[in-house]
């Protein structure tokens, strides 16, 4: 099943012939700047669809600099959602020019982003949740189950085959950019959403891969993650937690402290005043499940756990001060569920086995994030019928391709156990344990860095452990 999976998907990669790059300035936000190029080609929205509209996929291409003899770097960014010229932008900038030692690095935009978002709309469901009333668990997946219902038939009316917002058809897109940049192989570097990316093109086009640089990374059935995993984190933290006197006796329990505070909210929701720009606040019910939805959005880095904790510890005291403020950074008062395309549509194909399912339901009670790490799914699945890429997919990756893991032991949304599990199929793997780090690791240190460059190197990349520096746990975020 797999084997014709994968020749079906081959037999339609194309790349369309005859398009030019033109030279740019790329400028960073830190206010860097470099000569770049900026290359666009056309692919179809659905493959599988003969008729099927063409859409551009946009790219910026970084020179190699001198010496350098490696295939293109092709980055692929997480989410899903992030756009390759986005994050090039951003801190990870200095490390997009340092690649260039090994060859040409393409900030790639995948269908639906950046240079490829081809004015895909957002959809603004006409399904309105309550500010300041409670919403039970079942009636919030609900709520999203007919939103996103509602924004598949509103997109197919727009003219969007949503249909093609799959892995799989991002597999190919990456094929036609090899073909495309005129390269017999690509290297693929990615992180988190960007890493499933790529372990699908470990299955579908092995042959066009010559290693893999991966960060956080998620498998092929890891979209949805296990609340034990979850769990098994906060233990982590609280030992780092431990690792510093002062933190120890201000977070002696973390467990024990979010356990009290969401079986409170749980019982007794409370309502929060919201400040808004204009000096005005509104009202907001603070339910458990904005605690929990708090706790999936900032275990991402230790950094940000240490504002989660202090929003707990502010809670158990009974101040909504630091909760009010994070609710204004995110909440949409008055506006109904709105969606966008892409990332609604890559993590529902990409879907959950059923082995995977049953795990997640007997755990989901006990989770300390609940259900809501990757809310809407695994609630949502199903509400677009024949949508899921199916367990071929999720099989794998498998092979020989030379990769490179790096696993932060602090990263709260993909986990070190996970990820070798993710890569179990793969015969090469090099795995290098970031001790304290999280999720965006990229950036943590030279010694990171040195790794990647060893790895791309075809060298030996020595450490098979990195120490990261941990944040001051009591230092106030607010």
């Amino acid at each position: 099943m797999r084997s014709l999976l994968l020749a079906a998907l081959a037999a339609v990669i194309f790349a369309a012939p005859g398009v030019t790059e033109e030279p740019v300035t790329f400028t960073a936000r830190s206010g860097d700047s470099v000569e770049a190029f900026q290359g666009v080609f056309e692919v179809p929205e659905n493959r599988a669809n003969p008729d099927s509209r063409m859409i551009s996929i946009g790219y910026v291409r970084f020179p190699a600099l001198e010496g350098a003899e490696g295939p293109p770097i092709v980055y692929l960014a997480g989410g899903p959602g992030g756009s390759g010229t986005g994050t090039a932008r951003g801190r990870r900038f200095d490390l997009f020019m340092q690649m260039r030692a090994h060859g040409d690095v393409i900030a790639f935009d995948q269908r639906g982003t950046g240079l490829s978002d081809n004015d895909l709309p957002t959809c603004h469901s006409s399904v309105f949740l309550p500010d300041a009333a409670p919403v039970s668990d079942v009636d919030y997946a609900q709520a999203y189950r007919r939103a996103i219902t509602e924004c598949g038939a509103f997109w197919r009316t727009e003219g969007v085959e949503i249909d093609g917002y799959t892995t799989l058809e991002s597999v190919a897109d990456i094929s036609a950019l090899r073909e495309h940049l005129g390269a017999e192989q690509v290297t693929l570097w990615g992180i988190s959403y960007g890493s499933h990316l790529a372990m699908a093109a470990l299955n579908a086009i092995p042959e066009e891969i010559d290693r893999v640089v991966i960060a956080s990374a998620e498998g092929l059935d890891q979209t949805v993650k296990l609340p034990a995993r979850t769990n098994a984190y906060f233990a982590r933290l609280q030992a780092a937690v431990n690792a510093q006197p002062a933190a120890r006796a201000a977070y002696p329990d973390i467990e024990g402290l979010m356990r009290r505070v969401q079986s409170r909210l749980a019982e007794d929701p409370m309502l929060v005043e919201v400040p808004q720009e204009d000096g005005s606040t509104q009202p907001f019910l603070l339910q458990r499940r904005h605690a929990q939805q708090l706790a999936s959005a900032l275990i991402s880095d230790p950094e940000n756990a240490a504002m989660l904790l202090a929003i707990y510890a502010s809670l158990d005291r009974g101040e909504t001060g630091p909760a009010a403020g994070m609710i204004a950074r995110w909440h949409r008062f008055g506006e109904p569920i709105r969606l966008r395309p892409m990332s609604t549509a890559m993590d529902m194909a990409s879907g959950v086995s059923e082995a995977r399912l049953a795990l997640y339901q007997a755990q989901e009670a006990d989770g300390l994030a609940g259900g809501y790490l990757n809310f809407p799914m695994p609630q949502a699945r199903g509400v677009w019928p024949g949508f899921d890429l199916g367990e071929a997919f999720r099989d794998g990756p498998y092979g020989d391709t030379p990769v490179l893991l790096l696993s932060g032991t602090l990263d709260g949304r993909t986990y070190v156990e996970s990820q070798a599990e993710a890569l179990a199929g793969m015969e090469n793997v090099t795995t290098v344990i970031v001790r304290h780090a999280g999720h965006n690791l990229f950036m943590e240190n030279d010694q990171v860095h040195a790794v990647i460059h060893r790895f791309m190197r075809d060298e030996p990349v020595g450490a098979g452990e990195i120490l990261a520096d941990l944040p001051d746990f009591t230092a106030s975020p607010f």
